[in-house]
């Protein structure tokens, strides 16, 4: 599978913009949505500048998922990350006509390869409801631990009710 993860740059922000609002509707069926003024493109350039800043200062690394012809099939992230304990939190999201593909896997896994080789974050943290079995397995299948599941019901999209399940990587 030829992917690419690559850090987020402001040459990349057209195009993301174009993946966030392709993919909108798709992403907000199981996460809460973003801001309206992440979907007007001035707003979207600042809000993005705010990002690579925090990606200059170390404190988010912000990585987009790219097949070989550099088209984004989706995003991976490190935020919160804690220096002095080499700690971050995992997100990811890959735009609808790319899952059940393994690219979130495959993704996951370059990233992981990534870190190890930098050897700066040495664990993450990450979580997702009970009930989204693909992000189960990606995390598993990649060596993240279940820590402890949520028994305190969260309210999802559309009323829906769910559980987190958190889990950690450590490397070894």
């Amino acid at each position: 599978m030829g992917l690419l993860v690559e850090r987020l740059s402001k040459s990349d922000a057209f195009e993301l913009f174009n993946f966030e609002s392709e993919n909108k509707d798709f992403f907000e069926k199981s996460v809460p949505p973003r801001s309206k003024d992440y979907y007007d493109y001035n707003k979207f350039l600042i809000i993005l500048d705010s990002l690579l800043d925090e990606q200059n200062k170390g404190e988010s690394y912000f990585y987009l998922i790219k097949n070989e012809v550099g088209s984004i099939l989706g995003r991976i992230n490190i935020v919160d990350i804690d220096r002095a304990n080499g700690h971050g939190y995992l997100g990811y999201r890959i735009g609808y006509p790319n899952t059940r593909k393994g690219i979130a896997s495959h993704a996951l896994k370059l990233l992981l390869n990534m870190l190890i080789q930098e050897n700066s974050i040495t664990q993450l943290s990450a979580k997702t409801t009970s009930d989204n079995f693909g992000s189960q397995k990606v995390l598993e299948k990649n060596g993240f631990k279940v820590i402890e599941p949520n028994n305190d019901p969260i309210k999802k999209m559309n009323d829906q009710k769910g559980d987190f399940i958190y889990y950690h990587w450590i490397l070894i």
